[in-house]
This record gives structure tokens, sequence and C-alpha cells, in this order.
């Protein structure tokens, strides 16, 4: 009996003993004993709140709330809800400087006071809000999170909700923004002016929210949006933006287009003397290219490029000129399928700068010492950086005929440099505007006028007076060759034949018709004695002139492959 009596007696006194132990652990941490708000409305939507905070310090400065004042409504909108007057006070000594920061979608709310404050203290917040109002039908609807966003539990939350008319109804929810869980208690007063809402235990971060719905007309309030600046807005299309796109894209395209029609037409286009100089390139029964041009010199006159396929036609034109004998090797014993060019010993003093280029280039070793012969495989990655000199001596070659008033090249180069200046000061003020405006389609109208410059840049070079006439006379001379009309009939003309073919035969590939003009001396062997051969250009055992098409057409792919090609890394 005295045992039971002990031990009862032991568990009365453990009791006391375990509750300070966890009233102790409570002081120790910071924490809201109380939270009691009063909303009153006004007009205009302005909700004034008045809230009492019973806060129990652990050491701290103060303490700070976050208020949810922004949310997405769409792409391009937010609704807002705008905070001002922020006032505190404290009738025992508590924190009372009150200051505010707003980041994204949340502004923060910090009440500041003394070092290491410690025990309970009563603040009292007050602040207005505005946008807390929205407009439903025949009804207004009051909804706020007027307590919460703590960073500390709150043991009790209460609000009231002070109208100034009949509250047609009234809600609340607890937990994070956008909960749909209900508080612990919410009603109205006997007089239906006042919605009283409560909730007890409240984590950090949670929300009390409250509604309430009010006759249309009790504040006059609506809810506030504001278009949020993205890249949608920035690049938004409206009759503003749109007018200015427009405009901005008729100028800048139409100014490209007064830079091409002033530069870069050919001179007799610009100057209407487009038949001024034209002749059919005949003499008499005899055909002749326009002015004893050369191939190489067409192919860059024609495109404005000294292109590899001109360079190639140069290396035929060479041979054809008794400069080089092409030796075709025969497949079938070396297993693939090559060409020898063998210099002969003729003076080069009729040859323009580039084909003397050329013809060193040709025959010069890459160690530097000069050669005889070289075959066409030799070439493939040895020759990219003399091509470069071939074509740079081309494009001085059409200025020096005054074919062109400056280097096709150079032009091309100076204009499209300037178009992707233009692109990318574009690039730069859509990215800015973007960042900054709605005009961001301004920046737009910019890049494509450059992209515009940059590609019409390629047509700018433009031909003298001089230089188109040549060129009206070269599109004569390839209808000339396409028609392939040459002497026909006995040996004799058999022989012409092969030696007009041969002396054409350059301007072909510049033309890109060798097949066509091929047909002109497909048969020519079987009437001239000794014509399995050209002067020129030899082919292996058995074969003819029949069979030169084919292989005219693989040296020219072989030459331009051999050429251009750069040596791997």
């Amino acid at each position: 009996m005295l045992t039971c009596t002990s031990a009862a007696a032991s568990e009365v006194a453990a009791a006391p003993r375990g509750a300070q132990a966890q009233q102790a652990a409570q002081a120790a941490q910071a924490r809201v004993l109380k939270d009691e708000a009063v909303l009153t409305t006004g007009q205009g939507g302005v909700i004034k709140v008045r809230e009492t905070v019973l806060y129990r310090f652990a050491g701290e400065r103060g303490f700070e709330r976050t208020y949810p004042t922004r949310s997405h409504e769409s792409l391009s909108e937010d609704r807002v809800y705008k905070l001002s007057n922020l006032r505190a006070s404290s009738p025992d000594g508590g924190p009372v400087a009150v200051g505010s920061s707003s980041e994204d979608t949340t502004t923060t709310v910090k009440v500041t006071g003394g070092d290491g404050l410690a025990g309970d203290r009563t603040i009292v917040l007050e602040y207005e809000v505005r946008g807390a109002i929205t407009r439903m039908g025949q009804a207004e609807e009051l909804r706020w999170p007027v307590i919460g966003g703590w960073n500390v539990p709150v043991d009790d939350a209460r609000a009231t909700v002070d109208a100034g008319a009949a509250i047609r109804s009234v809600n609340c929810f607890t937990g994070p923004i956008g909960s749909t869980i209900g508080c612990t208690q919410y009603y109205t007063n006997h007089a239906h002016t006042q919605g009283i809402y409560a909730q007890k235990g409240m984590l950090p971060g949670e929300y009390l929210t409250v509604v309430a719905g009010l006759p249309a007309g009790t504040t006059g309030g609506k809810a506030l949006f504001e278009r949020r600046h993205t890249v949608a807005t920035a690049f938004s299309v409206n009759p503003v933006t749109g007018a200015a796109l427009a405009g901005l894209l008729v100028l800048l395209g139409g100014g490209v287009l007064a830079l091409y029609l002033l530069r870069g037409r050919d001179a007799r286009v610009v100057g209407k003397r487009a038949a001024e100089g034209d002749h059919a390139p005949v003499a008499g029964a005899e055909f002749e290219p326009p002015d004893g041009v050369r191939p190489g010199q067409i192919g860059t006159l024609i495109d404005e490029q000294a292109d590899v396929i001109d360079v190639t036609a140069t290396i035929v034109d060479l041979a054809v000129r008794g400069y080089l004998l092409i030796e075709e090797e025969d497949r079938a014993r070396t297993g693939r399928l090559d060409w020898t060019l063998r210099r002969l010993n003729r003076p080069a003093a009729d040859l323009l700068p580039y084909e003397r280029i050329l013809l060193d280039s040709l025959m010069t070793a890459p160690d530097g010492t000069g050669r005889d012969a070289v075959k066409l495989s030799e070439l493939g990655g040895t020759f990219a950086t003399k091509l470069a000199q071939v074509r740079s001596a081309m494009y001085d070659d059409v200025v020096k005929q005054g074919w062109f008033a400056r280097r096709p090249d150079n032009v091309r180069s100076r204009w499209t440099v300037a178009g992707i200046v233009v692109t990318l000061l574009g690039v730069a003020a859509t990215v800015g505007l973007a960042l900054t405006t709605e005009w961001a389609l301004a920046g737009l109208a910019v890049i494509i006028a450059g992209a515009a410059l940059a590609y019409g840049g390629q047509y700018m070079p433009a031909k003298t007076s001089r230089g188109a006439t040549v060129l009206a006379h070269t599109i004569g001379f390839r209808a000339f060759l396409e028609r392939g009309a040459v002497p026909d009939g006995d040996e004799t003309a058999s022989r012409q034949r092969i030696a007009l073919f041969s002396r054409f035969l350059p301007y072909a590939v510049v033309f890109d018709i060798v097949p066509m003009w091929a047909e002109t001396v497909k048969d020519a062997g079987e009437r001239a004695e000794g014509a399995d051969n050209l002067y020129w250009y030899e082919g292996p055992a058995e074969w003819d002139l029949s069979k030169f098409a084919e292989s005219m057409r693989t040296f020219t792919l072989a030459t331009s492959g051999s050429i251009s090609q750069s040596r791997g890394m």
C-alpha cells in the first residue's frame, strides 16, 4: 500500500517536471503564439488591415512575413496586389522598424528592433492592400491570405472581416497558396456584417486565406492587372508593332533594293544602253569567241566569280594551245583512272598573268623544284593554296580588261561583311528590346535587312559597259556551241571539225555543255585517218574520239576535285 502511494506520488511529481520541460523547449523556440487580424473594407477596393501579433522571441532582432502580391494569370498578364502605408507599433517594447522588399511574386515585410529580443512581445502591424476585391457578376468577393507566410509556426490564427454591409457568404482555406483545405472555423456574426475565421496550428509557410462575398458596389473595387514582360510580349504583334515592323521592312528592304539598283547593276543597264555595241560574234562564215576572250575570263565574267571550273577550263585551254599534253592512263593496266599533264616546250610570252601562274604552279613540286610532268592524282591536297593565287589573278585580270571597276570578290566581301554587321546589330537590338520593351519586332526587321544585304552582296559586282558588251557576245557564242553547227562531209571537213572542236572545247567546259559539243566529233575518227587521238589529248590503247565525251567529263570532274582539295590533317 505504501509502495503504491509512493509510486503515485512519483507520477504526480514527474508530471509537472515534464510539463515544465515542454514549456522550456517551447520557450526556446521562436513562434507566433497568436495572430489576430481585422480587415476593414473601404471605397475603391482599399482593404485596411490591422494585425496584432503575439510573438515569442528567442534572441532574434525581429521577424519577417511574406505576402503573395503577384500571380501569373496568363502568358502576358499578372494579377497584382499592392501593399502600402506599412506601420508597426508595440505596447511592450517589441520591434517597430518596418520595411518591405518585392521579388518575383512575393513581398517580404520585415519588422526589426533591438538586438537579442527574448520572451513574448506584442506587435501591431498595419497596412493597406489594393487588388483583393474581384467583381463577380452582381457581387464582389474579397479574398486575401491575411495571416501566414511566417517562417515559424503559428499556434492560433484569427481574422475578422468588417464589411460595413451584409456579407452574403464566407469561406476560408489553410495551407499553401491555392490550397482547398478548409480552415478550423468560419462564420458571420448575428448582423452578417462581419466574417469571423479561425485556425489552430499553422506550419511555417502556410497561410490563412479568408473569403467574403459582398453585395455589388460595396467597395467599388476590382482586380488589378499588369502586363508581364516576357518573350511572348516582347515579340507581340499589335497594330502598333505590326505597323512598325512593316514600315521598317519597307524602309530597310527598299534601301537594300536601292543599293542594288544604284550600285549592283551593270553600267549598260543603268545607262539604258543595252543594245550598244551588240553584234553576233561571227566573222563571215567563221565563228569566233567574243573579242578573243579566254575561257577562264568568260567564266569569271558570266557569274562574276573565278570558279574552280574556270581554272579547269584554263588547263584544257593551255593544252589546246600547245602548252600542255594531257595523257590518259590505261585504267586496265594501272587499276585506276588518272591523267598525266606534261609540259611542252613552248614560250610563255603570250600567256596572261593568271595563265602563267597556273602553268608554273602545275609544274612546280611541293618542295619548290620544277618538273616536266605531273599526275593529276598528285595535285590532290597540295594545290589548294596555289589555286587561291590563280583565282586572285583572274579577278585582277577582269579588272585590268576593264570589265569591272573593282574586283568582284572584294565587292561581294565588302557588302557581305556589311550585311553581317547589320545582322549582328539587329541581333543585339532584338535582345536589348526584348529584355526591356515590347518592340523586339523592330530588331527582327534589322536582322532581316542585314541578311538581305549579306545575301544581296553576292549580286553587287557590276560590269562596266565594256564588260556587259563582252557578256552579250558571250551569250551568242554559247548558243552557237549548243547548236554544234560545224563543217561536215569529207575527210578534210572532218579534220576541220576536229580542229574547231579542240579550239572551242575549253569554252564548252565553262558553259558545261561538253557532252553536246562532243557530238560534233563523235564519228570524226572514222572519217579522218589518224584521228584516234588529238594533238593535245592522248588516250590509252583502243581509245578513239567516240569515247572523248566521257573521257573529258571525268577529266574535268577529277581535275576540279584535285586542284580544290585541301590536305587533310
